[in-house]
């Protein structure tokens, strides 16, 4: 418990320097590209259109129903859960090697190693804001109007970087010590991407298979967003029993993290 109060402290103390630096490291990943940082959102983009041909077009997908008696276009059920995997994914592959890349610069800085973490995801927090604009407007123009519910995704992007930050924690860590973890955490994530219902429908399965998959914290993000954005109920309270599931899980991350962090950080210098 102490680690994770240190922890917090750390971030609160420094956020301002979170910010900055979040916004230096995105300029400078792509100062060399012509389109700068538009490339951040033309990429995910990309792969939208490309998993709506091979999933929704190709195979002529029917329309999704998300509620009785409400069907909804394939492309708009996947956008919503896909600019939140987007963010997911970059910004928990990018935190768990954000400290081992950044030993010979933390060497000669002095700041706590915890914001490192926090300013790759910052980073792409910025990209998530961008793409849920973008989502906005389509979905204004498609005819799905915004509701009470979509404030709510306020919600939703809190809980999403609190998971992930917990998460990042634990990988940037095991990352610095064991470089291999980086590698077997981008393989397992690729593979989460298909057991997760961002592609398909978690109703075609049975229900005790519904039940092993939906321990994945991620899906509760992912519904949520959808809620959010059609409108269909405020989900967080609604489910209330696996919002007390997604915080635990994410509490106990975050305090392995953090004790995992405390222990190994004086250390780390160790590993150049």
């Amino acid at each position: 418990m102490k680690s994770a109060i240190t922890v917090i402290k750390e971030q609160i103390d420094h956020f301002y320097l979170i910010r900055r630096l979040s916004l230096y490291e995105l300029k400078s990943k792509n100062k060399n590209n012509y389109l700068g940082m538009a490339w951040e959102v033309i990429n995910p983009v990309i792969q939208i259109l490309i998993y709506w041909f091979v999933f929704g077009s190709i195979r002529q997908r029917a329309d999704i129903e998300i509620a009785p008696g409400m069907d909804v276009p394939f492309i708009y059920w996947l956008l919503c859960g896909f600019i939140l995997w987007t963010f997911f994914y970059q910004s928990t592959i990018q935190g768990s090697k954000s400290i081992y890349t950044r030993l010979r610069l933390l060497s000669k800085m002095n700041f706590p190693m915890s914001v490192i973490p926090n300013i790759v995801i910052f980073s792409q927090f910025y990209i998530h804001l961008v793409l849920l604009v973008i989502a906005f407007l389509i979905f204004q123009s498609g005819g799905y109007f915004v509701t009470i519910y979509f404030i709510q995704v306020l919600y939703f992007i809190i809980a999403s970087f609190c998971l992930i930050f917990a998460i990042s924690l634990i990988t940037s860590t095991l990352s610095t010590i064991i470089r291999d973890v980086h590698m077997f955490l981008n393989s397992t994530l690729r593979m989460l991407l298909y057991l997760s219902p961002i592609l398909w429908q978690m109703t075609v399965l049975s229900e005790k298979v519904q039940f092993i998959l939906k321990l994945n914290p991620l899906y509760y993000l992912i519904e949520g967003y959808r809620s959010a954005f059609f409108g269909l109920e405020w989900y967080f309270i609604a489910h209330w029993k696996y919002t007390l599931y997604f915080w635990a899980i994410t509490i106990v991350l975050f305090l392995i993290g953090s004790a995992l962090h405390m222990k190994f950080r004086k250390h780390f210098i160790d590993y150049l």
